[in-house]
C-alpha cells in the first residue's frame, strides 16, 4: 500500500512559486508530525519543514523561513508545502514523510524519526 503521495513540482523561475501536495494514507494520515525534505545531487537529504497534527506547530529550517509554508488538511488528509521566492539554490527532489509517534520537536529534522516516505517530487528552479 502506497502511504504518501507527492505532487505537484516542476520548473520555476528564480522568485516564483509551487505548491507540493502530500496525499496521505488513512493510516500514515494519524501520524504524529508530517514533515518534508529534499536532497539535492551529491548532497544529503536535508529537513525542510514540519507541522505537528496535534496543535499544528510548524517547524522550518532556517534556509527557507519566511518563504516556505507548510500546511495541513486534516479532512483531505493532505499536506502542503507552499513555497515562494524560490532560489536555484532550492532544486532538488522533494519528499514528504511521516512520523508515527510523538517526540520532542529537536527530533523534527532528523530523517531517520520518520518512519514512512512518498516517492519524491522533482523542483527545479531556474536562474
Amino acid at each position: 500500500q502506497v502511504e504518501l503521495v507527492e505532487s505537484g513540482g516542476g520548473l520555476a523561475q528564480a522568485g516564483g512559486s509551487l505548491r507540493l501536495t502530500c496525499a496521505a494514507s488513512e493510516r500514515t494520515s494519524r501520524s504524529a508530525v508530517m514533515g518534508w525534505f529534499r536532497q539535492a545531487p551529491g548532497k544529503e537529504r536535508e529537513f525542510v519543514a514540519a507541522i505537528s497534527r496535534s496543535f499544528g506547530r510548524t517547524y522550518y529550517t532556517d534556509s527557507v523561513k519566511g518563504r516556505f509554508i507548510i500546511s495541513s488538511d486534516n479532512a483531505k488528509n493532505t499536506v502542503y508545502l507552499q513555497m515562494n521566492s524560490l532560489k536555484p539554490e532550492d532544486t532538488a527532489v522533494y519528499y514528504c514523510a511521516a512520523k508515527s509517534y510523538s517526540s520532542p520537536s529537536t527530533t523534527y529534522m532528523r530523517p531517520d524519526q520518520y518512519n514512512y516516505w512518498g516517492q519524491g517530487t522533482q523542483v527545479t528552479v531556474s536562474s
